[in-house]
């Protein structure tokens, strides 16, 4: 079986949907599936992968972060589809990468793989806290109606949980296929916990071993409202001595490094390409702070709650959806000073129920690996192909796949 992924977000500085195409190359090479990924680069190229290959079409890059690039030529798209021949397509964004995907006509059946949610991205991350987010979603019935037109042309919609697929339906969109996501379970696990590390990280905030270490990993864009929270953080820290490392970068980040070093107890650490150390970070901490109320799944507040660090997060969105009252805290998007409350709720928790609740919530959490087989046994449902190999169960956790409920 061979599938095409017009990937429009992907980047090779990229973050959630690099780590998730990367992940994607691996099971497909465990289950003998060809996997092609066309991406916007800033030259015309192919790329080998283990487990794959990239191709690299020539766009503009982004006028919001240059690291990605826009899909701006409709026809050169189409030429890769021909010459790729796939048994499925998927269109993993709402723009033009999927709209070139639906005017594809050849074979392939087609799935529109829901990454990006851009009501809640831009038009709620921007009004929503003032106007009301179901309101802001009323207004943006054009956008939603063009996002119904683009599912309508593709064979099946892939969404990452049951609670994504009944929001789409509000809007008529029907034909879902909820493919879990999951997570990488070795590295992301209690047993990385480093009191070194800890010890170190704390003295980076100028916060003494006794105190609270806390961890956020985001992209330092609008849509992940790091402002939020580190505005929720500063209001909570005067109340117990705690400390907030940011793990990121992006479009917003001389504003947030500003923002950080006028703000005690905060140390913007940047971006680190070391998976491993970063799993060992988040292990090492109290608890994990996220600010994003956009998710159409949230990897890292997963990889949080397998590391065994109880989550704060928004009331909206996949981070919402991952976060049980076992082991959580939410607070209004976009609101600080109910994040400040979330945050000293939270951490006046006894702490070992707390990791009893993220023991108990990572068996519902699947892997990588597993998600990716499900979505392998979905695309062979549809196209017909059962030429790919079946998972170990011993190592990947496979959740049921399911229809939309």
């Amino acid at each position: 079986m061979k599938i095409v992924d017009v990937a429009e977000s992907y980047s090779t500085q990229g973050g959630g949907v690099r780590t998730y195409m990367h992940h994607k190359f691996a099971a497909a090479r465990a289950a003998g599936v060809d996997c092609v990924v066309v991406a916007p680069g800033t030259e015309d190229g192919e790329e080998e992968m283990d487990g794959g290959r990239i191709v690299w079409v020539k766009t503009p890059r982004s006028p919001f972060d240059s690291r990605y690039g826009l899909f701006n030529d409709e026809r050169k798209v189409h030429e890769v589809l021909e010459r790729e021949d796939a048994d499925v397509i998927e269109g993993s964004s709402p723009w033009n990468g999927g709209k070139y995907v639906a005017s594809y006509h050849g074979r392939a059946k087609k799935s529109f793989v829901f990454h990006t949610d851009p009501v809640a991205v831009w038009a709620q991350t921007f009004f929503g806290r003032h106007l009301g987010f179901d309101r802001v979603d009323r207004m943006c019935a054009p956008m939603w109606k063009k996002i119904r037109t683009l599912s309508d042309a593709y064979d099946t919609t892939v969404v990452s949980g049951g609670w994504l697929a009944r929001r789409l339906r509000q809007f008529g969109i029907e034909r879902t296929s909820v493919v879990d996501f999951g997570i990488d379970k070795q590295r992301f696990s209690p047993s990385h916990r480093d009191e070194n590390l800890r010890r170190e990280l704390l003295a980076k905030c100028g916060v003494p071993e006794h105190g609270k270490l806390i961890i956020a990993i985001s992209r330092l864009d609008p849509e992940k409202r790091v402002a939020t929270f580190i505005d929720g953080f500063a209001k909570a820290s005067r109340h117990r001595p705690m400390g907030l490392v940011i793990f990121g970068r992006g479009a917003l980040q001389k504003y947030y490094a500003h923002k950080a070093n006028k703000t005690p107890g905060v140390h913007l650490h940047g971006y680190v390409s070391e998976r491993d150390f970063v799993s060992r970070a988040l292990a090492s901490s109290d608890a994990f702070l996220h600010g994003s109320a956009a998710e159409t799944y949230g990897l890292v507040v997963a990889e949080a709650v397998c590391s065994g660090v109880p989550v704060i997060v928004p009331d909206r969105g996949g981070a919402a959806a991952l976060a049980g009252p076992d082991y959580s805290a939410r607070y209004r998007s976009g609101d600080s000073n109910d994040c400040s409350e979330a945050i000293l709720r939270l951490l006046a928790r006894d702490r070992s129920q707390l990791a009893r609740g993220c023991e108990a919530a990572t068996q519902d959490i699947g892997t990588m690996d597993g998600h990716f087989y499900r979505l392998f046994e979905l695309y062979g449902q549809m196209s017909g192909r059962t030429d790919f190999a079946a998972p170990d169960r011993k190592v990947a956790r496979v959740l049921p796949l399911r229809a939309a409920s």
